[in-house]
């Protein structure tokens, strides 16, 4: 069906005259055997230092972890991915499930031809892990014996514990690189606490007394000539918990051996997971950051290595000649463009110089969906993911919980989905999903504004009287200001409060939740992988994305527990009664779930939808030969 048929004949024009000129730029290049929009400049290809989609689905195609996740016709829609082998061909799991042992694949090599062997992956991890890497997904390494110690440097350290001490790099040596360790056992610190306030902190000097073959020797983090060093001290890069005691061990070559803290039902999601994928300690060393990442520098060992990339346009990969299952992969060479504007994605889509976008224009959505006959390259489909509000619990009124579940309840969510959002999400009345393998979400109440206008009174602000203005932040993108601007209208019509808005860059909006600079924030969370603790967890106290200053003990006790809990029914309930919790409390306003919206030609297989919205690329291939559509339209069987 032509997209003439559902869209004004002005609009069509103007979409066509765009791609016209998008086409023309782009022309000089022979073009890739796919492209797909990635909709925005990726921040990176270093897999530790990144938590984005846009560059995981590069990542995806340039690294390759332990296990693969990818869908595929074996499960239904709102199933999956799952974790197939990948860099190891197979792997045991211990009767405990604490202890897993992972069988590297001997034929398995770096895009330089060197063999990808289990110290690869033991490096990769003690990089990710390392407080100087300073990951964003560093939080998921903790799961492993020991992880959280060492990632958290000195913090956690107690007296008799096994150290390292990483001294600083010599003139010339790239950041990347590891210094020279001195191991020993830690006698005391001075002091034993430092000051949560980052200013109070940088006032102190920590000292560290660790005991180096009998002697004691003191230690303080520093660099000769550029902070002050106190005398009778030694400086040093880092004190952190010794690294071999982390729960990952290297048997030989081609077997890796994790030992995890308690039992972890996703962890084998998580070795499919970009943010764990290994590097080439070779390629770090020697160029150092960022310049390990060019093109022409970096070596990978997943099914594609880096072409080229234009600033500003687009990343093109190139199968990697040297990955053990390039017979398989159909695509030689794929684009990943750059595109922010939607109408721009979706003309270009239209003139066929794009083969997939991961989402069309908001104000298209209605009309793509009620296209009559039914399109066959559009089907939304549900993804763990939840769209929401979170309030600075220490933000005047905020701080009250009468009026954060007044905020809430007088939210339409209906509304919202059909005139800001277009569809199809669904209102959302908790942070967890529908979807998450055997939990079932704790919910708040449905919307009710009288109710919300008497919490609002018993809180001291009867028809908003004396009510201060509320200021809702949010990141640059025209469906955010949408959402946002419906909400001020509603929590002005049904509470008489006044609302302002304040759309910040992403950079900028990140740092003023980070600092605690809001009243309401926006925010979203899509799985990780597929339990409820990816939402969960991001409430506990001491998570870093926490950002709503909200803390409870309870909850904090029962996320703890459900981590040591080995009995599925139990450990859901344990989430179960935290997520109640947090419902109640209100730090955050659920506001829609998300549902994939895709556009695909249907000349693209091996396309699966699933409750992730994971699209490996070696998994695509073309036939524009066959009239069938495309598979994720089909309702596969389980």
């Amino acid at each position: 069906m032509s997209f003439r048929r559902i869209l004004p004949a002005a609009v069509v024009l103007l979409l066509l005259v765009g791609g016209v000129v998008w086409s023309m730029s782009a022309g000089r290049l022979p073009p890739a055997d796919f492209t797909f929009n990635n909709q925005t400049e990726i921040k990176t290809v270093d897999p530790a230092l990144v938590s984005g989609q846009p560059e995981g689905r590069v990542i995806n195609s340039l690294f390759e972890g332990l296990v693969s996740l990818s869908a595929d016709d074996r499960m239904p829609i709102t199933g999956g991915p799952e974790a197939w082998p990948g860099a190891a061909e197979s792997w045991d799991i211990s009767d405990d499930e604490k202890t897993y042992t992972f069988h590297i694949r001997k034929d398995a090599k770096w895009s330089n031809g060197d063999p990808v062997t289990a110290e690869d992956y033991h490096y990769s991890m003690r990089r990710f892990l390392s407080p100087i890497t300073a990951a964003e997904y560093a939080k998921q390494g903790w799961y492993l014996v020991n992880g959280k110690k060492f990632n958290a440097a000195g913090t956690y350290l107690e007296p008799g514990d096994s150290v390292e001490v990483e001294l600083n790099l010599e003139p010339g040596e790239h950041e990347t690189k590891i210094g020279k360790l001195i191991k020993g056992k830690l006698i005391r610190k001075d002091p034993e606490k430092m000051p949560k306030d980052p200013k109070e902190r940088d006032k102190i000097t920590q000292r560290y007394y660790v005991d180096v073959d009998g002697k004691e020797e003191c230690y303080v983090v520093g660099r000769p000539g550029i902070d002050k060093i106190p005398e009778g001290t030694k400086p040093c890069r880092l004190v952190t918990f010794d690294f071999d005691e982390v729960g990952i061990r290297v048997v030989d070559d081609h077997t890796l051996e994790m030992e995890l803290e308690n039992p972890t039902p996703f962890w084998l999601q998580l070795m499919g997971f970009y943010p764990l994928f290994p590097v080439h300690r070779g390629c770090l060393e020697k160029y150092g950051a960022p310049d390990w990442t060019r093109p022409e520098n970096i070596v990978t060992n997943g099914p594609y290595r880096i072409g080229f990339r234009r600033p500003r346009d687009r990343v093109r990969l190139v199968k990697n000649e040297n990955y053990w299952n390039k017979d398989n992969i159909a695509l030689e060479t794929i684009d990943a463009l750059c595109v922010e504007k939607g109408t721009t994605s979706l003309n270009m889509y239209m003139l066929g110089d794009v083969d997939w976008i991961p989402e069309p224009p908001t104000n298209l959505i209605r009309e793509l969906m009620e296209s009559d006959p039914p399109r066959d390259d559009f089907m939304p489909a549900p993804q763990l993911g939840t769209y929401y509000y979170k309030l600075n619990v220490k933000r005047g009124p905020l701080a009250d919980n009468r009026v954060r579940q007044a905020l809430s309840l007088a939210l339409d969510r209906d509304e919202i989905i059909r005139t800001a959002v277009r569809g199809p999400q669904e209102p959302a009345n908790s942070l967890v999903p529908p979807g998450v393998i055997g939990y079932t979400p704790a919910t708040q109440p449905p919307a009710d504004p009288e109710k919300a206008r008497k919490l609002l009174a018993e809180a001291g602000y009867p028809g908003g009287s004396g009510f201060p203005s509320l200021e809702i932040l949010y990141n640059t993108h025209e469906a955010h200001t949408a959402v946002a601007e419906l909400v001020r209208k509603q929590w002005q019509r049904e509470l008489g409060i006044a609302v302002t808005l304040r759309n910040e860059a992403w950079p900028a909006y990140q740092d003023r939740l980070r600092m605690s600079k809001y009243d309401v924030g926006r925010q979203a969370w899509i799985a990780d992988y597929n339990d409820a603790n990816t939402f969960l967890d991001l409430y506990v106290s001491d998570n870093e994305n926490n950002q709503t200053n909200w803390a409870n003990a309870e909850y904090d006790k029962l996320i703890k527990e459900a981590e040591s809990e080995a009995d599925e029914q139990k450990r859901s309930e344990l989430l179960h009664r935290a997520e109640v919790i947090l419902m109640a409390e209100g730090p955050i306003v659920p506001i829609y779930y998300y549902y994939s919206r895709n556009m695909v030609k249907p000349h693209v297989r091996g396309f699966y939808n699933n409750l992730q919205d994971i699209h490996p690329l070696h998994m695509l291939s073309i036939d524009r030969d066959s009239d069938s559509p495309n598979e994720f339209m089909q309702e596969a069987t389980p």
